[in-house]
């Protein structure tokens, strides 16, 4: 159409265009209308219910997913729970080192928890609806409390750094003082990243679509379907992995690195493989749950081409595997809480007998 014939296709909001058996305009002319009035309902309209689409290639098959989430849930959260009670119950324990232990255990009950059982029942019963309001609250916590997870991570690092390489002044380092620094320090910045992640999101116009390729409301995966303007939350994205990857772990990196040129100098043969075990360990954990965060995270702010399928399982198994892992590599293969698990089951054991007897 040429400058005169789109100069006649004006539309205006208050009127209503016939189609072209109505004779009033032409079909080039309508389709112009058309057009507009899409646009103008769009910058109007908003979703305020989504439904979570995670595994679309796979669909079909969703009922068969449940069963290996579901045991990975149950061993995070019985796991989990476990390594609470026997620091709790163990007074031995109540140490810095475990106290933080405790915390990563806390952390890694609620995550999943804030994802996997609505996920189970999507898979089972197709309840995969959640509002608009559910869904910024679900990012908020799910992203809080995994930035907590790398900051606990990160005071992990430094004070296995203090008790290996400054242990005579181990106990003025790791005191209530530095605990609760490290708490103002955790809430401040999680906190105020996570709250303006969720902030950028909320205002936005959803209109492009209510489908979530995701199993939960991950913050790329529900700012994609918004018809407004993303590059602030493109730039708060990169934001989180640079505050939460680029300097976590970098810290955690330097801090194992100095606790391994230590113990390699000092320790034996026997010392230094175990060592070198128990530090390689805990960082090949570590690097999984930044280096699939960071994938997660990236894929959607980068245009990364990763199928929906991967880029959901990846997501799920990024708040699942610390989870499920964790409290064997902090937790079974660590000398004291083993032999106080060992003592707590023997003692109910004996208590169980002792009851029986007595009947």
């Amino acid at each position: 159409m040429g400058a005169e014939d789109q100069s006649q296709c004006i539309y205006a909001p208050s009127q209503m265009a016939s189609g072209p058996s109505g004779g009033i305009c032409s079909t080039g002319c309508c389709h112009h209308i058309q057009t507009a009035m899409i646009e103008e309902l769009q910058g109007n309209f908003s979703y305020t219910k989504f439904l979570f689409m995670g595994f679309p290639e796979i669909y079909k098959y969703r009922r068969l997913l449940f069963l290996p989430f579901f045991l990975s849930y149950v061993l995070a959260v019985v796991g989990n729970s476990l390594l609470l009670c026997v620091i709790r119950n163990t007074e031995s324990l109540h140490s810095p080192m475990y106290i933080l232990v405790s915390a990563l255990a806390v952390v890694d009950i609620i995550v999943p928890t804030a994802i996997i059982p609505a996920m189970l029942l999507s898979f089972l019963f197709d309840l995969n609806e959640i509002s608009l309001t559910g869904c910024l609250t679900q990012m908020f916590v799910t992203h809080f409390f995994s930035s907590v997870e790398s900051t606990i991570l990160l005071a992990m690092a430094l004070d296995r750094f203090a008790a290996i390489c400054k242990p005579l002044h181990y106990t003025e380092i790791m005191n209530s003082s530095m605990f609760l620094k490290v708490l103002l320090f955790t809430l401040i910045r999680s906190g105020a990243i996570m709250l303006a992640l969720v902030a950028l999101a909320a205002p936005l116009s959803f209109c492009k679509s209510n489908v979530i390729h995701h199993c939960y409301c991950d913050h790329m995966a529900l700012v994609s379907l918004a018809c407004d303007s993303i590059s602030k939350n493109n730039a708060m994205g990169l934001v989180v992995i640079i505050c939460f990857v680029g300097i976590d772990i970098s810290v955690i990196f330097f801090s194992y690195v100095k606790i391994l040129h230590v113990v390699l100098v000092s320790a034996a043969g026997e010392d230094r493989w175990k060592a070198f075990h128990t530090c390689g360990t805990h960082l090949m954990v570590m690097m999984c749950f930044y280096f699939v965060g960071s994938i997660t995270f990236l894929s959607r702010n980068l245009n990364i081409p990763i199928p929906i399928d991967v880029n959901t399982f990846l997501g799920v198994m990024y708040i699942v595997f610390p989870a499920s892992v964790n409290p064997i590599i902090y937790g079974v293969r660590t000398k004291e809480i083993r032999n106080a698990l060992l003592k707590m089951f023997k003692a109910n054991i004996n208590r169980v007998s002792i009851g029986k007897i007595l009947r």
